[in-house]
């Protein structure tokens, strides 16, 4: 870590408080992670990288629970040295509770850019969280991976999403990531009323659902595209290459195509696949 650069800061949205850091080699992060604290309750658990500002910081703001929106080092990088540390709980989607009883393996640059999570004896949430005066509905959204699940805080419409955003257009899949449960899941959440998206890379305090319903006209839009060239013959490979801008080459290479475009295309074709009753996409 002796070469890069770390960026720490908190900042305020009303009363709740988020601790936002990253790691650059020079210059701004290309990428921060945001956590949550409102109402005694802490919504992700930020970096390894991050560990000593961001323990520093909620030993004196003293949560009383954790919730975990997914097990990706990104969002459970802390929880276990925070739950040893304040002696609190740790609360997640039962396919997260197993992913993090294990030190589960990461590619070298997700070790470099956020670090690896600790092992953490984490529970399942019930159907409800509550703070000390506030209610939180987990909802699960597979999609961004397995797990994943958002908080919604129905009275003040603010839904804690974790990586269920991350942007309007997206540019790239990770190899695990499945189209057709992410259009599901957001379509599943935009039923519910918000306001307030608490992306964990994107805060958006006002017209955030509306900025959601944008995303998913988005990869709805995409798909239709990726749909109509399948129809016509054309493989998951060019496919790729008629819609590929080519603007996320360093991506590709800096994860050792563990993030592209391609896989976009290819969770895209899968769909299509299934929807016309084809064996699965080789």
């Amino acid at each position: 870590m002796g070469i890069i650069k770390k960026f720490f800061k908190q900042q305020l949205f009303g009363d709740v408080k988020g601790y936002n850091g990253g790691v650059s080699f020079g210059g701004p992060p290309p990428m921060t992670t945001w956590c949550y604290l409102v109402d005694g309750v802490l919504i992700d658990s930020g970096t390894r990288h991050l560990r000593e500002p961001l323990i520093e910081c909620l030993i004196k703001d003293k949560p009383d629970k954790i919730l975990i929106t997914h097990h990706h080092e990104d969002h459970s990088g802390n929880a276990g040295p925070l739950q040893k540390q304040l002696g609190i709980p740790v609360y997640c989607h039962p396919l997260t509770v197993e992913k993090l009883k294990t030190s589960f393996p990461i590619k070298p640059y997700q070790h470099i850019i956020w670090g690896k999570s600790a092992i953490v004896k984490a529970e399942p949430y019930g159907e409800m969280i509550h703070g000390n005066h506030l209610r939180f509905r987990p909802i699960h959204t597979p999609g961004h991976s397995v797990d994943h699940t958002v908080y919604l805080e129905e009275t003040r419409g603010m839904l804690f999403s974790g990586d269920l955003f991350l942007g309007e257009r997206i540019k790239f899949f990770r190899a695990d990531e499945c189209f057709e449960d992410q259009i599901l899941s957001i379509r599943r959440v935009l039923t519910f009323d918000f306001c307030h998206i608490f992306c964990a890379h994107r805060p958006i305090m006002d017209k955030g659902k509306e900025a959601l319903s944008r995303k998913l006209d988005f990869l709805e839009n995409f798909y239709g595209k990726v749909k109509d060239l399948r129809a016509q013959g054309l493989q998951t490979k060019a496919i790729t290459r008629r819609l590929d801008k080519k603007d996320e080459r360093f991506v590709k290479w800096f994860t050792l195509n563990n993030a592209c475009f391609a896989h976009m295309v290819s969770s895209a074709v899968r769909l299509a696949d299934k929807e016309a009753g084809l064996a699965e996409n080789q």
